[in-house]
């Protein structure tokens, strides 16, 4: 679902954190995958609803699709709930968001080692609920 903002001050903390989340997210999602055994993540380009690659990921007879966008999302905003579904159809729902002020320090700057913990919990969840189903 694309976030819906509240104000554009959290707009401007949400495009601060993006890139930062997305860096952090592909890290710990090549970590944790090769950790587990079986697991396989293949990547594929897409462009709607917005440009961005989506991640399928695959344990035995159980797959997913989740957009690496909607992870960043939950990484940076509070109680964001993925879509992980086969078809995503992200263009016709959104969702207001909050941002986790945790993951910006009292200078206005990223606040890393949140944001690497809490990208890393939510890429092992994800894995962890692909290889429970």
């Amino acid at each position: 679902m694309k976030p819906k903002f509240k104000n554009i001050e959290d707009w401007q903390k949400a495009e601060q954190l993006m890139q930062p989340a997305l860096i952090r997210v592909m890290d710990n999602l090549r970590q944790e995958i090769e950790k587990c055994h079986g697991i396989t993540a293949t990547y594929e380009e897409v462009q709607t609803p917005y440009p961005g690659y989506q991640v399928s990921l695959t344990y035995q007879e159980t797959s997913a699709k989740i957009s690496i966008w909607e992870i960043c999302f939950k990484v940076c905003f509070l109680n964001y709930e993925l879509s992980v579904t086969n078809e995503q159809k992200l263009d016709k729902d959104s969702q207001v968001v909050d941002i986790d002020s945790s993951l910006i320090d009292d200078t206005g700057g990223i606040e890393w080692k949140n944001l690497d913990l809490k990208a890393q919990g939510i890429i092992q969840e994800i894995l962890a609920n692909l290889s429970l189903d």
